[in-house]
């Protein structure tokens, strides 16, 4: 396997991963006291659905091409939307506590994977001329480097947490509805 390669995939794997460190970070800074089962679940379902979307992508443009194209102008309203839904939620939360539930449901965290790793679809029309060993290798690569930075960015929001306990969720839901903005516009424009 080429240098090359590696490096681009590493170097895609972090520019992809962005959207879940900060979406990391937001869950970290809600639940500074989140358990360590519930951080490993969700560092590795972002890493997981990062993995996946370029495969997914990979196989929509060998496959189904002309569906998926109707699909990716849809991508930056859908992760509007759920990142706004959570967002929201975060917020609404911090000021309805409900001590000893968990802040974030595990249904949470599958909406928050989907939602970071959208893009990544569009990841598989870039990868497409690559036998599927080579997409899988890449997806394989961007999927731990996100898992990795999401550690990263959960255990910086919980350090941060503690500190704020009492704004942490209004900011853990702003920081991501901006996630959500940002992935729209960029999408849209």
């Amino acid at each position: 396997m080429k240098r090359a390669f590696i490096i681009n995939a590493f170097l895609l794997g972090i520019g992809l991963a962005m959207d879940a460190f900060s979406v990391s970070v937001a869950n970290g800074l809600d639940d500074p006291k989140m358990k360590n089962r519930r951080m490993i679940f969700m560092v590795l379902t972002f890493g997981i659905f990062q993995t996946a979307m370029p495969l997914i992508g990979w196989f929509f443009v060998h496959k189904l091409a002309e569906t998926f194209a109707v699909f990716e102008k849809c991508v930056p309203y859908i992760a509007l939307v759920l990142l706004l839904y959570i967002g929201g939620k975060m917020i609404y939360e911090s000021f309805h506590e409900n001590e000893g539930e968990e802040a974030l449901s595990v249904g949470d965290i599958l909406i928050q994977g989907v939602a970071t790793s959208i893009d990544a679809l569009s990841v598989g029309f870039t990868i497409a001329h690559y036998s599927f060993d080579y997409a899988l290798y890449e997806a394989v690569i961007i999927g731990v480097v996100t898992t990795i930075i999401c550690i990263i960015g959960v255990s910086i929001g919980k350090a941060g947490g503690s500190r704020l306990s009492d704004k942490a969720g209004i900011i853990g839901g702003i920081i991501l509805i901006g996630v959500g903005i940002k992935i729209f516009v960029s999408g849209v424009l």
